[in-house]
């Protein structure tokens, strides 16, 4: 089968396009998945740049997110049959074969069907930033209707589904964008204010939005230097979360504010193999799913390249500032 495999540690030019063994069903719960789709995720260049997350020799295969039809089933598979469109979030971190090749091999214990309007580019796009959304959103922040939730990055990949998670469970949302173009995007998506950071400092923004109290849930999906700025855009007793190291800050002002400081880190379940964990997981894609096809929720596509261009697509999430996501199809 052909899969791109990541060579080396380095530059978007250590993966390639190569031909190797299609992987075989070794256990009577695992299916056999064609795949479709492969989302591309920040997590994905991270690793072609400092490593696999597992002490595994390369070269392997990258690719988080995959979406695809059910090829081959096991004995004692129970769920799904052949035929079945499915998408899950499993792989690509240096152990377990990853998405970016024509088949995968997978316990159906990690496997969700599609939803049913979704195209296989779609459902491939989803999977990562629905759990990492609801994880920071409703499991770290607390998020209560009524509440203001200030979502950082909202046209990113996992910021676009973060509003619209916010806004079924009826939160008050204010996010923040580099454009006007970006702006006119979040705002089709539900955003009820957006803050162009290039032209106000956001605590500002958002203090002045809420008359002086701060967001009641604060989600950085950005970094260090947004962390940073937003210890002051949060209400007291509110809940700052984080996908990221947020570095050495002084946390004076946090303390003051009694805040609850959450990180968010959905590869968690899998890097410590908590089953019950990851069963949440398709728990969430499962009532997503009913909200995609309900068309209360969707998902855009900033580019859709074939398999060989994963290249170009590792060099599009690493020049920064793109909207939605980016997906490989097979």
């Amino acid at each position: 089968m052909k899969a791109i495999m990541m060579t080396a540690v380095g530059t978007p030019d250590v993966l390639q396009l190569q031909d190797i063994d299609e992987p075989n069903i070794s256990t009577a719960t695992q299916v056999k998945v064609r795949l479709k789709a492969a989302g591309v995720n920040p997590v994905d260049t991270k690793i072609r740049q400092h490593g696999l997350l597992y002490d595994m020799p390369l070269p392997a295969v990258l690719g988080c997110d995959g979406a695809g039809e059910v090829v081959e089933i096991g004995s004692a598979v129970s769920q799904f049959k052949l035929g079945d469109k499915v998408w899950f979030c499993h792989g690509g971190l240096g152990r377990e074969q990853g998405n970016y090749a024509d088949y995968t091999v997978l316990d159906q214990r990690w496997v969700g069907l599609m939803p049913e309007t979704a195209s296989f580019v779609e459902a491939a796009a989803l999977s990562l930033v629905l759990i990492t959304a609801w994880g920071a959103l409703f499991d770290r922040g607390g998020l209560q209707a009524g509440q203001t939730v200030l979502i950082h990055a909202g046209a990113g990949g996992v910021g676009h589904v973060a509003i619209q998670l916010a806004k079924l469970k009826g939160a008050r949302v204010i996010t923040t964008v580099s454009s006007e173009h970006k702006a006119e995007f979040v705002k089709a998506l539900g955003a009820d204010e957006v803050i162009l950071y290039t032209q106000r400092d956001v605590a500002d923004a958002v203090n002045e939005l809420t008359d002086g109290n701060g967001a009641d849930v604060v989600f950085d999906t950005v970094g260090a230097a947004v962390f940073k700025q937003s210890i002051a855009a949060t209400a007291h007793f509110g809940r700052l979360i984080t996908l990221l190291d947020p570095g050495e800050l002084n946390l004076a002002e946090a303390r003051m504010r009694n805040l609850l400081i959450g990180f968010e880190l959905m590869l968690t379940p899998m890097l410590r193999d908590l089953p019950e964990a990851r069963d949440k997981h398709l728990d969430i894609l499962k009532q997503c799913a009913q909200w995609f096809d309900q068309g209360l929720l969707k998902t855009y596509i900033s580019e859709q390249l074939p398999l060989a261009e994963a290249i170009k697509a590792h060099q599009l999430i690493e020049a920064g500032h793109s909207s939605g996501k980016i997906v490989l199809t097979l």
